[in-house]
């Protein structure tokens, strides 16, 4: 399963960042495999709709799941669209985040 953090940095010793729109980087992990991408977020200094726009990118990145910390409702709408779950207040390292994820401690956000 592929799963998106948002995070303060590029790696899992990063802090989760709070916000889906303009996090910084967005980090791709694959449940099965246990690997890992970073991709710096190509939208953070769009003007508007950025949200929108990076939850396109999560559709065509094939994510399943983002623990994020907040959404608007407008990319949650497009993610819902989408099939994509959203998981929000989620906080601390990405490590820690994808720990408890595994460990079933999460749930859906529903909009």
């Amino acid at each position: 399963m592929k799963i998106c953090i948002t995070s303060q940095g590029p790696d899992l010793e990063s802090m989760v960042d709070p916000r889906f729109g303009r996090c910084p980087y967005f980090i791709f992990y694959d449940t099965d495999t246990d690997k890992f991408e970073s991709l710096a977020n190509p939208n953070i200094s769009g003007l508007s709709g950025v949200g929108i726009q990076n939850a396109q990118l999560m559709s065509e990145k094939g994510v399943e799941i983002i623990l994020t910390g907040n959404i608007g409702p407008n990319a949650a709408n497009v993610l819902q669209q989408a099939g994509i779950q959203v998981i929000t207040g989620v906080s601390g390292k990405v490590k820690e985040a994808i720990e408890n994820f595994k460990k079933g401690q999460f749930k859906s956000t529903k909009f």
